[in-house]
């Protein structure tokens, strides 16, 4: 369910223009990882990867640029169907189905009919396998920053380094959104319409 609810928003995914990385190697310095290295924990390695396999971190960096950027856009198009913005007309005229009824929440997704799902799916394969590649680990998909390519390094670095810590705190964002969702059985939106933002204080608890 989580990866059909993932795979549904790659496609509004927004591509940010990406400096080339660094090639990775079996001498991969920390000065060589500046991007995305966030203080007080620096090099955030626990496991030991970066010892054992240096060759790998750079797919590995790839993968969370494009996982934070679909986080991006998730937490975004969560808002936005929360608070009931969506598209006039049908999703689905052969079943009378409208966007408008489509559920707010991790429920919408089961509204959606098979036949609408599996075109998700195939343009996500598309983006994914050849539009804006997974193999292609620089992230750089030639549209640049909101259009416009940064020429400045010390601004370029800043923008590409608050795009991973935004993507991660997205991560976080949408993964606790969609807990507290099957945890409370309210929406964002629902849960704070009704006032209900701690699960320790406020009176109604996490369940």
């Amino acid at each position: 369910m989580k990866f059909a609810l993932f795979a549904s928003l790659v496609a509004s995914a927004t591509a940010f223009q990406v400096a080339p990385a660094a090639k990775a190697s079996t001498s991969l310095k920390v000065n060589e990882l500046e991007l995305g290295v966030t203080e007080p924990l620096g090099v955030y390695d626990p496991l030991g990867w970066l010892d054992s396999e240096p060759e790998a971190f750079e797919r590995r960096r790839a993968v969370e640029r494009k996982h934070g950027r679909i986080a991006m856009a998730a937490v975004v198009g969560t808002i936005v169907h929360n608070n009931h913005i969506v598209f006039d007309g049908y999703i689905s005229p052969s079943n009378n189905l409208k966007f408008s009824d489509v559920p707010t929440g991790i429920a919408g997704l089961f509204s959606v009919p098979t036949a609408g799902l599996a075109q998700i799916l195939a343009f996500c394969a598309l983006v994914e396998l050849a539009w804006l590649p997974a193999s292609q680990y620089d992230g750089d998909y030639g549209v640049g920053y909101f259009g416009t390519n940064v020429e400045d390094p010390e601004e370029k670095a800043r923008k590409l380094n608050a795009e991973l810590n935004n993507g991660r705190a997205a991560m976080l964002g949408i993964f606790g959104n969609m807990v507290a969702e099957e945890l409370t059985g309210q929406t964002m939106y629902e849960q704070y319409a009704a006032g209900h933002i701690s699960p320790f204080g406020d009176g109604q608890g996490v369940f």
